[in-house]
C-alpha cells in the first residue's frame, strides 16, 4: 500500500488533518482495539466515503445495490458463514467468484473460501448494510422457509412417542406437517429431482434428492418428526398408516411447484424405522421424443427402421434407472397411428398416451405380466408393449405373440445388448424361437450432460488419449454454477448399443453361441458399444469422459 487510509481521506477532502490526529489519539488510548475507519465513522465520516478511500487503498472496486443478484450463484456456503463475515457472493463466471465485502479485513476469509470452493475469488467493496440486507432477503426464501417450517413442527410435537393409529392420523393432519411435506416435494420438483429419499438414521431423519442420477443430501430433520412425516406421506398415498412391519406401495397425484406431478411412493421397514422413497414423474414435461433421447443420425435411422417392422421382438436392456421406459414410450409415440392398435401392460403406467390402450399390472388380483399378456393377444393388437420380461412364462407368451404377427416391445435387465439373447435362453426359451422372433436389442445407460452455463474446455492427459485412442487434445467439463447446483452437470442423455439381428447373428443363436462370441461378431460387423457411443458424446462436448467411464465400467473389461 502506497498510502495510509488517513492520508487518502484527507486528499479526498472527507476529513481534516486535525480530525485524523484526534482519531489516531482515540485509537491509541483504546489500545488499538478498533480500526481507524470505524472511529472516523463515529466522528464524522460517511460509510460511502470510507469505502471510496478503501477502494483506492486496496485497489478494489465499489459496487452498489444493483450489483446484487436475487439468488446466490453458489450453494455450498451457509447463511451463518456469510452473515458472520459480512460477505456476499455476487457472480460466478469463468471459474472466478466475485464476492462483496464491507471491509478489507475480510480478505483473509476470502482466502479460506477460495481454498474450500476451488474458485478464484475477486473481491468488491459494498456497504455493510447492503450486504446484510441482501443476505436476509436471499435466504428468506428457501432455506429460511424450511427452517421456519421445521421450527413450527417442533413446537407442535411433544416428546410423546405416537404409536396409536388415531394419534398418527392427527399428526398427519397437523398444518405444520402438511406444509413440511409439501415443501420437501416442491423443493425436489424445483431441483429437477427424480426421487426423494426419506431415511431414518440413529438420532436424525435424512432427506436426500436424486438429481441427474446422483443422490444429494438436502435436509436433516429431528428424528422425533419421523412418525409425523411418514404418516403424512402414507396418508397422501392411500397407504395403511398402521402397518409399519411390511413394505407398502402407493401413489400421490397433485400440483407441486406449479407442475402436475405423479408420485410413486414405496415404504420399507428398516432398523431405525420406516424408510420412504418417492419417485417423481412430471406429467407435463417428462415425455421425450426419439430425436432427443441421444441417438445420433445413423443409429436413429437403423432403430427407426426396426420399429417400423410389421412383427418381431425388440428388447430394451439396462439396469434400473437407465431410461428404458422413456425409450419405449418414445418408440410407441413414433409408430402410433389410427391404423394400428397398440396395447401395453406396465407396472405401473408412467405416462398416459393418447390412442394407446394401457393396462396396470395388479398382482394382488391376479393381473400379472403373463396373465395380462395372454389376454392382450386376444384383443387383436398390432403392437404390444410389455413393461418387463421377468420369468419364463412371460417370455414364452411374448415370443408366441411375436411369432404370430405382432410387433412386441419389452425390457430386460442385462449389461449389454448380446446379453439379452442368452438371458432369454436361460429363462427357458428355445434358441430357435429366439432366433426366429428377435429383430433388435438396444442396451442403454444415462450419462449426465455438461451444464451449458459453466462449460469449459481442458487439456486431456496423454495417458487418457492413448488409452481411449483420442485424437482430440481437449475435452469439456462444467465448472459448477448456480444453474447446476455447483455439480457441473445439468440434465441427462442416453448412450446406446444397438444390436440388429441379421442372418449371421441368427445362425450364431441357433448354434448356441455365447453372448461374448455374439458380441465380438456384432462389433466386427460395426456395432458401436456403449462406451464407444459415450466417448463420441464426450468428444462432442455433450458429456464428460468421467461420466462415460462411471456408467460403462461394469460391462467393459
Amino acid at each position: 500500500m502506497a498510502k495510509k487510509i488517513g492520508e487518502i481521506l484527507i486528499e479526498l477532502g472527507y476529513i481534516t488533518d486535525e480530525q485524523l490526529q484526534r482519531a489516531l489519539k482515540i485509537q491509541e488510548e483504546e489500545g488499538f482495539s478498533r480500526r481507524l475507519g470505524e472511529i472516523l465513522e463515529e466522528m464524522t465520516l460517511e460509510e460511502n466515503e470510507l469505502l471510496e478511500a478503501l477502494s483506492i487503498q486496496f485497489n478494489i472496486p465499489v459496487v452498489d445495490d444493483k450489483a446484487f443478484p436475487p439468488e446466490l450463484p453458489i450453494e455450498r456456503v451457509s447463511y451463518e458463514f456469510l452473515k458472520n463475515n459480512v460477505i456476499f457472493p455476487i457472480s460466478l463466471e469463468d471459474n472466478t467468484l466475485v464476492v462483496a465485502i464491507s471491509e478489507p479485513q475480510a480478505l483473509d476469509v476470502l482466502e479460506a473460501l477460495e481454498s474450500s470452493l476451488g474458485y478464484n475469488i475477486k473481491p468488491v467493496l459494498a456497504r455493510k448494510d447492503l450486504i446484510l440486507k441482501h443476505l436476509e432477503s436471499t435466504f428468506a426464501s428457501r432455506e429460511a422457509t424450511m427452517k421456519r417450517v421445521i421450527e413450527d413442527v417442533e413446537e407442535d410435537l411433544t416428546l410423546e412417542t405416537y404409536e396409536e393409529v388415531d394419534h398418527l392420523k392427527d399428526l398427519a393432519h397437523e398444518k405444520g406437517i402438511i406444509k413440511l411435506v409439501n415443501l420437501i416435494i416442491e423443493n425436489a420438483v424445483r431441483d429437477r429431482a427424480s426421487d426423494i429419499h426419506i431415511e431414518p438414521e440413529e438420532g436424525y431423519l435424512r432427506v436426500r434428492y436424486r438429481i441427474d442420477g446422483v443422490l444429494y443430501e438436502k435436509e436433516t430433520l429431528p428424528i422425533r418428526m419421523h412418525p409425523a412425516v411418514t404418516s403424512r406421506i402414507k396418508l397422501m398415498a392411500s397407504i395403511n398408516i398402521a402397518e409399519r412391519r411390511l413394505p407398502q406401495d402407493g401413489r400421490i397425484e397433485g400440483r407441486f411447484a406449479e407442475k402436475e406431478i405423479d408420485i410413486r411412493v414405496s415404504t420399507i421397514p428398516t432398523v431405525h424405522g420406516e424408510g420412504i422413497v418417492m419417485r417423481l414423474l412430471d406429467r407435463e414435461s417428462s415425455f421425450i421424443t426419439l430425436e432427443n433421447l441421444g441417438f445420433d443420425e445413423e443409429l436413429l435411422r437403423i432403430y427407426n427402421r426396426l420399429i417400423h417392422q410389421p412383427y418381431g421382438m425388440i428388447l430394451i436392456t439396462g439396469p434400473t434407472g437407465s431410461g428404458k421406459s422413456t425409450t419405449l414410450y418414445a418408440s410407441l409415440d413414433r409408430i402410433n397411428s389410427p391404423e394400428k392398435k397398440i396395447i401395453t401392460i406396465e407396472e405401473p403406467v408412467e405416462y398416459i398416451m393418447r390412442g394407446i390402450n394401457q393396462i396396470n399390472v395388479r398382482p394382488k388380483i391376479g393381473l400379472t405380466f403373463a396373465s395380462g399378456l395372454r389376454h392382450i393377444v386376444r384383443q387383436d393388437p398390432d403392437i404390444i408393449m410389455v413393461g418387463e420380461i421377468r420369468d419364463q412364462e412371460t417370455a414364452s407368451i411374448a415370443i408366441h405373440a411375436a411369432l404370430t404377427g405382432h410387433l412386441l416391445f419389452s425390457t430386460l435387465h442385462t449389461n449389454d445388448a448380446p446379453g439379452a439373447i442368452t438371458r432369454l435362453i436361460d429363462m427357458g426359451v428355445e434358441n430357435y424361437l429366439v432366433s426366429s422372433t428377435l429383430i433388435g436389442v438396444v442396451a442403454q445407460r444415462l450419462v449426465r450432460r455438461i451444464c451449458p452455463y459453466c462449460k469449459y474446455s481442458y487439456n486431456v492427459a496423454e495417458e487418457l488419449r492413448e488409452e481411449f485412442s483420442l485424437e482430440e487434445t481437449t475435452l469439456w467439463r462444467g465448472k459448477g454454477c448456480k444453474e447446476c447446483a455447483t455439480t457441473g452437470y445439468r440434465g441427462r442423455i442416453a448412450i446406446f448399443e444397438l444390436l440388429t439381428i441379421n442372418d449371421e447373428i441368427r445362425q450364431m443363436i441357433m448354434d448356441k453361441a455365447t453372448s461374448g462370441e455374439i458380441r465380438e461378431k456384432a462389433i466386427e460387423m460395426g456395432m458401436r458399444t456403449l462406451r464407444e457411443d459415450g466417448i463420441i458424446k464426450a468428444k462432442k462436448g455433450i458429456t464428460t469422459l468421467d461420466e462415460v467411464l462411471r456408467v460403462t465400467q461394469v460391462e467393459v473389461s
